[in-house]
């Protein structure tokens, strides 16, 4: 195969993947030359983010390091460790290399957070002690997050919610937090995420 013809189907694989992906469903760190470690923690806050807003497919393109020594690309070694952890935390639902250089990531439900989150928390029956983190929240959000943390309960078939609600409360928002980012809007789309995790809930129930 020609030069000019193996450009061409390069071409036409990107062009596939934008329409596929488009520009909200496309993290290309290879464009902007990040150490292993950075890539990493923008993966980790992207795909949060990305699973709070209701994506479910995605593209993460990390080069496949043909400028690296040995060819050997650090950064996609440490976002495929990265995408590893967070199948265990439930972000990710599955990891599928798309090219030698990009993974497609299936995420998860957001059910998954408190799933993945309750396995791997101690057993106790001990509230949350210091300054609650709801306090300072719109009576809406906190309404919200009451509602989801019910739910989450009596999943597990738990019958005196009272005991065990505000705890509940409390991890679920830690959850959430971490995938809404920084700004003037933050309790708005904390409360549109805690919404689609309702309505995620609703439509399982069907």
């Amino acid at each position: 195969m020609s030069t000019y013809h193996r450009r061409r189907l390069v071409e036409l694989k990107h062009a596939f993947d934008e329409a596929r992906f488009g520009a909200e469903r496309t993290l290309n760190l290879r464009a902007h030359l990040p150490t292993a470690a950075e890539a990493a923690r923008r993966a980790d806050a992207w795909l949060r983010e990305r699973q709070a807003s209701g994506a479910r497919e995605v593209l993460v393109i990390t080069g496949r390091g043909n400028s690296s020594d040995n060819g050997f690309s650090v950064v996609r070694e440490s976002v495929a460790k990265t995408l590893r952890t967070l199948r265990r935390l439930g972000v990710v639902d599955a990891i599928a290399e798309h090219t030698a250089g990009s993974f497609v990531v299936t995420l998860a439900p957001m059910r998954r957070l408190w799933e993945s989150a309750r396995r791997a928390a101690p057993a106790s029956d001990e509230r949350p002690r210091g300054r609650s983190s709801t306090l300072g929240l719109a009576p809406e959000t906190v309404a919200l997050l009451r509602a989801l943390a019910e739910r989450s309960l009596d999943a597990l078939g738990i019958r005196d919610r009272d005991a065990f609600l505000g705890r509940e409360m409390e991890s679920q928002l830690a959850l959430l937090v971490r995938a809404v980012p920084d700004g003037a809007d933050r309790e708005s789309r904390l409360r549109e995420v805690i919404r689609r995790a309702l309505d995620e809930d609703d439509d399982r129930a069907r």
